[in-house]
């Protein structure tokens, strides 16, 4: 989620042919053709992204490429694989392939304060040493504005968003998860931000009458359309990418979902509101090149199924544009009205999730892959309150594979999995071949992060 740029210094050029692959590194013109495989398979990777210094292109359906541009080494990520970056001077002696290495992130989530408890750490950690998860969701930013690690961003401090530290050292804990195998995820939550709304009255979302809107939790709003919320988040993503993160995810990437006529910086109509949320996404997407870090977008699990952009900005279609993994809130609670066939959704787990990612893939035409779903591992609020435990989890976990989704990820806000009954999941292997669980996870994430 870091680019290290030097221009070439020779002016050669070099041809290599090998099993169908043309690798052209043209220094004079700043040139790279390679192509993209799968580390198993030697086949050819579709739709990768490949970063060469500030240049980004995506390889074709056999897995070729075409850059121009200059950088010491040349990036590349697929969804479905490990992010890589290769020495461009070592490509001839690979023939001008960049290899992927296949990967899966089942992944647990954890708050601003469950970062900082060593309970709630440690009792997700003994989950991924024990092989039933190898990924965590962390809040950089959480659901209230609070900014958890020593930010440099001049405005968290300003506001306020700095006043708890839960993380005292960002890159020492990306890099102990790494120690231990485990896929990192920088949560920010974007447009819900109480402390910069309250802050600065000029960026928040506002009632007809001029006063600040306030949703059901009474917390305030920032206004998609102002370009200094995108710079703020943008930011925080930036210092993730830099700190290592694998994967950037957005939250909260939407306008509020209110009853009440809202005030924001220009007419919020359907085309407006889609064109902010795309607009943010490419953006982001433009600054974070450097750094070859998975992009996210999370979005209400009803856009699956809606063909506009269900009043908040998010059309599904144009989400899929900039974001590397589309992760649906697939939580059966969350589909009040159900969907065709499952009037009652909690009582059909593995129905609301399967036929909602198909749903989803029909309309997009793209890969399995592309999908990383969130899942319900709380109570039922909406229907019969009863408790989501281990039967109603593996359930939507075997949605999820059955279909062929990326991973998934559970959601459980006090970020207690105990009761989840996670399965044993299969050693993967990390980019040097070995999934690196011999290490207890609980044990290698330095408390000096903390």
């Amino acid at each position: 989620m870091c680019a290290h740029i030097n221009h070439l210094s020779c002016l050669t050029r070099s041809v290599f042919l090998a099993a169908g692959m043309i690798l052209s590194i043209n220094q004079a013109a700043s040139a790279l053709d390679g192509k993209i495989v799968d580390a198993t398979t030697g086949f050819g990777i579709a739709d990768a992204t490949v970063t060469l210094g500030g240049s980004s292109a995506r390889s074709d359906g056999d897995g070729h490429f075409h850059l121009d541009g200059s950088a010491a080494a040349v990036q590349a990520r697929a969804p479905g694989y490990r992010a890589t970056a290769v020495p461009v001077d070592t490509l001839s002696s690979s023939n001008g392939a960049i290899r992927l290495t296949r990967f899966e992130p089942k992944a647990l989530y954890l708050t601003v304060y469950g970062i900082g408890s060593k309970s709630l750490r440690d009792g997700a950690l003994k989950l991924i040493s024990d092989g039933h998860a190898n990924a965590l969701v962390i809040d950089l930013k959480g659901d209230r504005g609070l900014v958890d690690y020593p930010s440099a961003v001049p405005i968290a401090a300003a506001i306020g968003a700095r006043k708890l530290t839960t993380i005292s050292d960002l890159p020492a804990l990306v890099q102990s998860l790494h120690s231990s195998g485990i896929y990192a995820i920088a949560r920010i939550v974007v447009f819900k931000d109480d402390l910069l709304a309250n802050a600065n009255p000029d960026l928040a979302v506002k009632l007809l009458n001029g006063r600040i809107y306030r949703d059901r939790e009474r917390l305030a709003w920032t206004d998609p359309f102002r370009r200094e919320v995108w710079d703020y988040n943008i930011s925080i993503a930036v210092e993730a990418a830099r700190a290592g993160f694998d994967e950037i995810q957005f939250d909260y990437l939407r306008f509020p979902d209110s009853p009440q006529s809202l005030r924001l910086a220009k007419p919020a109509n359907r085309a407006a509101r889609v064109d902010a949320i795309k607009g943010f996404l490419a953006e982001a997407r433009r600054r974070l090149t450097p750094y070859n870090v998975f992009l996210a977008a999370d979005f209400f699990g009803y856009v699956c199924w809606n063909l506009d952009d269900t009043g908040i900005g998010q059309q599904l279609a144009d989400i899929a544009e900039s974001a590397d993994y589309l992760s649906p809130m697939l939580y059966p609670s969350g589909f009040q009205f159900g969907i065709p066939g499952y009037k009652n959704p909690v009582s059909h787990p593995y129905e609301i999730v399967r036929r909602t990612l198909d749903q989803a893939r029909e309309r997009l035409g793209i890969p399995a892959k592309r999908f990383r779903p969130w899942l319900q591992a709380f109570k039922d609020y909406a229907f019969d309150r009863r408790v989501f435990d281990a039967d109603e989890v593996a359930a939507q976990i075997r949605a999820a594979g059955d279909f062929g989704s990326d991973g998934w990820m559970l959601w459980n806000a006090h970020n207690t999995y105990e009761g989840a009954g996670l399965a044993a999941l299969d050693r993967q292997p990390d980019d040097e071949g070995s999934w690196q669980a011999q290490a207890d996870s609980s044990s290698a994430v330095s408390s000096s992060c903390f």
